[in-house]
């Protein structure tokens, strides 16, 4: 396995991989315009783990006051190199950044990496009923059609 190197310094991302990544294979982000991935960038804390010789292979963001919420969006490892343990160390990363410690709710989505996350205290809410959102799953694919 690759040592694998991850930062927070946004000057390091690779804004057009991770665009390619979250508009074209990402399940929750379809089509998603290259300038909301900057202004999401620009507005989260940002990890992107590099590997010698391949550059970017992984990505995740936290949006977050800081002091009471957080929110686990984007992560994504890239195909050709899942399978080393990369995204554990990703999400290890996150959950033991310093600006990211004492929240009363740190919470994601996810359709299919529910293993991952449980082995960082994540879980199913509590109580769901206190929980409401406003979804608008296809609100890129509705942006290209207008």
């Amino acid at each position: 396995m690759s040592a694998l190197r991850i930062s927070t310094d946004k000057a390091e991302l690779d804004l057009p991989l991770i665009h390619r990544f979250l508009s074209t294979q990402a399940y929750w982000s379809q089509g998603i315009p290259e300038d909301t991935v900057v202004r999401a960038v620009a507005g989260s804390l940002c990890f992107g783990a590099y590997v010698d010789g391949a550059g970017q292979v992984a990505f995740a963001r936290v949006v977050s006051d800081f002091a009471t919420f957080a929110y686990l969006a984007d992560v994504f490892v890239l195909p050709e190199h899942r399978g080393r343990g990369y995204s554990k160390a990703l999400v290890a990363e996150v959950m033991a950044h310093p600006q990211l410690q004492g929240l009363r709710r740190f919470m994601l989505a996810t359709s299919d990496a529910h293993g991952l996350y449980t082995q960082y205290g994540f879980a199913t809410p509590a109580r769901p009923q206190t929980l409401m959102e406003v979804s608008k799953p296809d609100i890129y694919a509705e942006t290209i059609t207008a």
